[in-house]
């Protein structure tokens, strides 16, 4: 049986306006055991301000396990969504995401299609997304880093259209990040496609969606940053436990959520259930 271990995804502290060592502080403080920090290229302002909690991949990645190991908690992967289906932002960016990810001590590096270009055909960016992940998938491999591809933008908001992008390499570095919100506002059954996609789950983004969003925006939007506390919303997570604990490897559920009180209201839910 597989373990469940929770985690939270680094969105929670957006809005406070506060860094990523805070983040990591906060979130230890609330009892989680892993974090999902975000990485991005280059520079930027807030971050390097320290509002922001974001890491620059132009940073030491050691900062990033000097942090967690200071507070006690492990990396469950990076946040390092890039436009697959736009080569010329994606391939470089993943791959530094992935050697990032090598020495920071994260298992799992997170992405998606993105959006498109207006002006490709739906096989050509099929074509673009092989490209990427292909050689992605030769950097990811020798480093024991899993891709974790997750449902989010306008291919991989059906179950088979996760699948076609999942089909496109074959390599073991490629796996699934499966997000709760995400597929429910899809217009989908989370629990029929987590099932669907157990044997191939990586990392899991555990994000709620509150009825009014619910009512507002399913089958209308292929995704959502982040979602309320976990329990508080639609998401059966009695049942996403239950599929999880056959999955053939432990998973991390990186709570998605957009504040501190609802990252710590989550977890008291999801260690309930557990």
């Amino acid at each position: 049986m597989a373990q469940i271990h929770l985690g939270v995804n680094l969105e929670y502290v957006r809005h406070d306006d506060k860094s990523f060592e805070w983040g990591v502080e906060k979130a230890a403080e609330l009892g989680y055991a892993y974090v999902e920090p975000m990485v991005h290229w280059g520079r930027e302002l807030l971050a390097e301000a320290g509002y922001f909690h974001s890491v620059s991949m132009l940073n030491d990645p050691l900062r990033i396990r000097r942090a967690c190991e200071r507070f006690g908690v492990k990396v469950s992967g990076l946040s390092a969504h890039s436009p697959l289906c736009k080569p010329e932002i994606s391939l470089e960016y993943l791959k530094q995401a992935i050697r990032f990810a090598s020495e920071c001590g994260a298992p799992v590096v997170n992405t998606d299609e993105g959006p498109k270009p207006d002006w490709t055909t739906e096989e050509e960016d099929h074509t673009l997304m092989r490209y990427v992940l292909g050689e992605a998938a030769k950097v990811a491999e020798p480093r024991n880093i899993a891709i974790g591809l997750e449902p989010h933008q306008q291919y991989s908001k059906t179950s088979a259209g996760l699948d076609r992008i999942h089909a496109l390499v074959d390599s073991p570095a490629i796996g699934i990040n499966f997000d709760t919100g995400n597929s429910y506002l899809s217009g989908e059954d989370p629990l029929v496609w987590l099932e669907h996609v157990k044997d191939r789950l990586v990392h899991l983004h555990a994000k709620d969606i509150s009825m009014a969003q619910s009512e507002a925006e399913r089958g209308k939007v292929t995704g959502t940053p982040v979602g309320c506390a976990c329990g508080e919303g639609v998401i059966d997570w009695a049942g996403v436990i239950r599929i999880c604990k056959t999955c053939p490897r432990d998973i991390v559920f990186s709570v998605e959520c957009g504040t501190v009180d609802q990252a710590a209201r989550s977890i008291e839910h999801l260690r309930a259930l557990l």
